[in-house]
């Protein structure tokens, strides 16, 4: 369903995957339940819908509303950066994101296909 501010209607959504530096499989366990939770408190601070996340043992998945107001350069700055920043701070261990990124818009037609390839992600996972 689209959403509206003062001076649009829109029904924007994207699909943007990054990884760990060199691509390490640390994302397991406690870090990835932690960094579900940081995803989830900055897209509440921002004013973003994140509708799924996956995390893989060496890559995210975020498909996260937004805004036109936002640029997708600047979500993805907010939630790699920001993210790193919470979880090192709140935790011994560090962790780190490669700089490059993969970002893909997604219309209402293909949000659903999206969110059904994030969820066959996570059930071949083992954690359905």
């Amino acid at each position: 369903m689209p959403k509206s501010t003062r001076h649009a209607v829109y029904e924007l959504y994207y699909h943007i995957v990054f990884v760990p530096k060199y691509r390490q499989p640390v994302l397991v366990g406690m870090r990835q339940n932690q960094l579900e939770t940081i995803f989830e408190e900055i897209c509440e601070d921002k004013g973003l819908e994140l509708a799924e996340a996956e995390i893989m043992p060496d890559h995210v998945h975020l498909f996260v509303g937004s805004p036109p107001k936002n640029a997708p350069s600047l979500l993805v700055n907010w939630l790699k950066g920001i993210s790193a920043r919470y979880y090192n701070q709140r935790n011994h261990d560090r962790i780190k994101w490669t700089r490059s990124y993969y970002v893909g818009t997604a219309g209402s037609i293909s949000k659903d296909a999206i969110e059904q390839y994030i969820k066959e992600q996570e059930q071949q996972e083992g954690r359905a």
